[in-house]
């Protein structure tokens, strides 16, 4: 099997003119695939906005890079490693972690923090899932935290659509001075050097393996983990950096060397020359082996040719090899060979680029039947303690401090928000903070995939502020089944304008991302599940002030009646039905404006967004983090006096948020919202043993804070022990 169909086989043949020898084949094979080239998305991919005041534009690099002031740069790339995860979870997950950090070292910043977005099917019932949650969550801990990197933040859910299948995203920031970037470039006669682990069978076929559905346990195509070693080849680069010792620097991750020297060739407008005789192998290999492996912690570098000792012995100093495997040449080809023996050569700008596909797209019949679908009716009674309860224990909503405790989030002290609350943010050497948040919806997107992947976004947006940085930019990582299905092409495209509209009204640029297709399995196709990660800077980390009974609790934003795809239908009446939430820029931007506002006048002592289960989850989880109760009219919530108490309790209408202020500061609170346009309005105060829920004058939910603290803290690590 060569991995290419049989019209890509005769479009190559007819650009180089002659049929591929089988070396050849097997590297355009690595590159054309899905997972590489993004031939059913790249032309796409162009309607997201791509400029912005802080981007700092390079194409050749894997990572963003955003100037931060002061001379500081931050970085920042999503990756995921699905379907080696569902193989082999904790080698999955490990080395998705080690690939992104070496993105992030590839630009010639340091890595500073980590974040991981992991969904999983449904583990109260399935103890696979269960098996696979566990592997994830230890491979993603032993890796960060042997390199020394904190895992500071993410997300984690679960929907049955996943079942015998994971998507482990994971998200990393670097940060470094701007003069220190390294610049890519290249010259005639520079030397090719291959820095790191030594090349193995793991992973050949790797990036056609993630191009196809998962139906087998192929083993062989998922990586090694070696964390270790790792941790020495980001000083080894470091020290070459400042050294001035590299032009230019690229992470081998999908593809391998095949796919890393025609890309590094292509951007840089050189062809390379590359001697697989001389690269560091750890076993006997066959010359297409060589050139597909995706064995781990290796980099490929250009140096000038004179620097090759010096890279080599900065390299012995760390224990790490250093070979010299090729020459950058005047040609455009890519030239490989073993010792003088030809065994490919092509032009360097056909093999990095695969025919790209528009395929057909469908709106999908389910949508239909989703929009006949009978709303439930209000609970018996009216009473609705037990479900907010149970909500608080949903696997979807309760504390996932039994995942994010095994991994260490404090190393190298920038930590300044720990992971459980609404976003990350890290301390920068330049005064300022950086915030990432990460967020997805797989639930929202699938009853509406266009309004569900603009959520996602605006939620991200809402998390950032909730720490009080402003977003400056967002990477995409776009996760569905097959593109050859036009039902599963049409939720692409309409979530892909979804965010796109949302970025271009809000002036976020998108500055990374990465497109993820074929998540399926025998069992049928994952839910549409895009994840945004938006990047924030502050000037200030919250003073966070200590919260007292009497405080006033705030509702900013407006409530509608959207309870498509809500957790309150799902979980409490296991179904599907209504109106997914949908996005008004105005009143997003009018929101987030005000919560920003009332951090820098120093009025909120807390602020949480709401999400999923609404307002009546934000209220509870405010409670429980503040170990106090609550008395709260929700009717005085902007939008809610004229709807049901269960809609007013658990619809997830974005731009909400639920804040905390000083009794003497509610009015100038309100009063700094109503600047900004937003609808805001005082519902309650803290105190008391329980969380007290009125509508209309009743009482409609109430319950004990202990009892609401232990089910939300103690239930995902009970599910997930079975």
């Amino acid at each position: 099997m060569t991995g290419l169909t049989q019209t890509e086989m005769e479009a190559l043949s007819g650009r180089i003119g002659r049929r591929p020898n089988p070396v050849e084949t097997s590297i355009v094979a690595a590159e054309w695939s899905e997972h590489c080239s993004y031939k059913s998305s790249k032309k796409h991919l162009a309607m997201l906005p791509r400029t912005g005041a802080h981007l700092v534009d390079d194409s050749s690099y894997d990572s963003a890079v955003l100037d931060v002031g002061g001379g500081y740069v931050i970085t920042v790339h999503i990756e995921s490693h699905n379907h080696p995860s569902a193989v082999e979870p904790f080698g999955g997950a490990a080395t998705g972690v080690g690939g992104v950090i070496r993105d992030i070292l590839s630009t010639g910043t340091r890595p500073i923090a980590l974040l991981d977005g992991l969904r999983f099917g449904d583990i109260r019932s399935d103890s696979h899932a269960r098996w696979l949650l566990r592997g994830a969550v230890s491979g993603i801990a032993h890796y960060g935290n042997c390199i020394g990197v904190p895992t500071v933040g993410g997300e984690l859910g679960f929907d049955p659509c996943y079942a015998d299948y994971a998507l482990v995203d994971v998200a990393a920031i670097g940060f470094g001075l701007k003069t220190r970037l390294i610049q890519n470039h290249a010259e005639p006669g520079d030397a090719v050097v291959l820095i790191g682990g030594s090349t193995g069978r793991d992973g050949i076929g790797g990036s056609q393996f993630a191009s196809d559905s998962l139906e087998s346990d192929d083993r062989s195509a998922v990586q090694i983990p070696d964390p270790f070693t790792e941790k020495l080849v980001i000083e080894a680069i470091l020290e070459a950096r400042d050294a001035g010792l590299l032009h230019a620097l690229k992470d081998l991750g999908g593809g391998g060397l095949s796919c890393a020297t025609s890309e590094m060739s292509d951007s840089l407008g050189v062809g390379m020359s590359i001697d697989v005789g001389q690269v560091h192998t750890r076993e006997e290999l066959a010359s297409h082996e060589v050139m597909t492996s995706e064995s781990q912690e290796r980099m490929l570098g250009i140096i000038a040719p004179g620097s090759v000792a010096d890279m080599q012995e900065i390299c012995a100093k760390y224990g790490i090899a250093c070979s010299r495997i090729g020459t950058v040449t005047e040609s455009s080809d890519l030239h490989v060979h073993d010792s003088g023996a030809d065994l490919a050569r092509m032009p360097v700008g056909i093999v990095a680029n695969a025919p790209l596909l528009d395929l057909p797209r469908t709106r999908p019949a389910y949508l239909e039947e989703l929009a006949r679908a009978r709303v439930p009716d209000a609970l018996p009674g009216g009473d609705y303690s037990a479900s907010l309860l149970s909500l608080l224990g949903s696997p979807n909503i309760a504390s996932t401090e039994h995942v994010y405790s095994r991994y260490d989030h404090e190393v190298g002290i920038r930590t300044v928000v720990r992971p459980g609350r609404d976003a990350a943010l890290l301390r920068l050497d330049n005064a300022k903070y950086v915030s990432l948040a990460i967020d997805g919806n797989p639930a929202h997107c699938y009853v509406d995939p266009r309004a569900g992947a603009a959520g996602c976004f605006e939620e991200a947006c809402r998390n950032t502020v909730c720490v009080g940085a402003r977003p400056i930019g967002m990477v995409d990582h776009m996760q569905f089944a097959s593109p050859q299905d036009p039902e599963i092409f049409w939720t692409f495209i309409e979530s892909l304008e979804g965010i796109s509209e949302y970025a271009r009204a809000m002036e976020i640029p998108c500055v990374g991302g990465k497109v993820s297709f074929y998540n399926e399995t025998p069992s049928g196709p994952i839910k549409p599940t895009p994840v945004i990660g938006v990047i924030g800077l502050a000037d200030s980390a919250p003073k966070n002030p200590a919260v007292a009974d009497g405080d006033v609790i705030v509702a900013i934003g407006t409530s509608r009646n959207e309870m498509g795809g809500s957790e309150y239908y799902s979980h409490v009446h296991k179904t599907v039905a209504g109106s997914c939430p949908q996005v008004d820029t105005g009143s997003s931007r009018a929101c987030l404006d005000a919560v920003l506002a009332l951090h820098d006048g120093g009025l909120a002592k807390r602020v949480h967004d709401c999400s999923k289960g609404g307002l009546g989850v934000a209220l509870a989880k405010m409670c429980i983090w503040e170990g106090r109760g609550c008395d709260v009219a929700l009717d005085g919530a902007p939008g809610c006096a004229d709807m049901g108490a269960d809609v007013a309790l658990y619809s997830e209408s974005h731009s909400r948020f639920v804040a905390v202020l000083g009794a003497p500061d509610a009015q100038q609170a309100l009063d700094i919202a109503a600047k900004s346009g937003a609808a805001c309005a005082v519902i309650g105060r803290f105190g008391g043993s329980s969380i007290g829920i009125n509508y209309r004058g009743r009482s409609v939910a109430s319950v004990g804070l202990q009892d609401a603290s232990d089910t939300w803290h103690t239930s995902l690590e009970r599910t997930a022990h079975g």
